[in-house]
Order: structure tokens, then sequence, then C-alpha cells
């Protein structure tokens, strides 16, 4: 199992942008989580095999109806047993 972290910017708070990810999360796969940041970014933790990241991160891009991505930074990151998350939450 893979895990990354996305920062993803533009217009993506207060569009459903989280419920969006949680939604796609579910249905490829994916653990982590989605987190407005107070800077208006979404922190979005991804982790699941390599084919469902690269899914996951193609919607990241896309978003919901109403979202306006400028742009998604993605970082891979090592994650250790009971560290890697066992489903898709937003906070």
């Amino acid at each position: 199992m893979q895990c990354m972290k996305a920062w993803v910017y533009g217009k993506v708070q207060g569009v459903g942008y989280r419920l969006f990810c949680r939604r796609r999360a579910r249905e490829l796969g994916v653990t982590g989580h989605a987190i407005n940041l107070p800077d208006g970014r979404v922190e979005v933790l991804l982790c699941g095999t390599e084919d469902a990241l690269s899914s996951m991160i193609d919607a990241l891009h896309q978003g919901p109806h109403f979202a306006q991505v400028a742009g998604v930074d993605v970082e891979r990151i090592a994650l250790g047993g009971a560290e890697v998350p066992t489903d898709f939450v937003t906070g």
C-alpha cells in the first residue's frame, strides 16, 4: 500500500470538495482524509494501490461541479502499520 499527501488550491472550500473526495475515495478503495486548511487549500491524505492513487489524483484535479481547482501539489509519504487509515474521512 502506498500513501500520498496532496494539497489542492483554487476555489475548493464551500463547494462540496471534501465530500466529493470521500465519495470518490470510497469508490476506489482509498483511505485517508480531506480537511480544509486555514489558507483556503484542502489537504488530502491518500492510501491505496498505485492504480487507485493515480485515479484519485486525477479526480482531485477535477473536483465537484462548483469547484475551480487551480492546482494540486502531491508528495509521497511513508506511513507505518498503525498510521495507515482504515477509512476515508472528512474534517
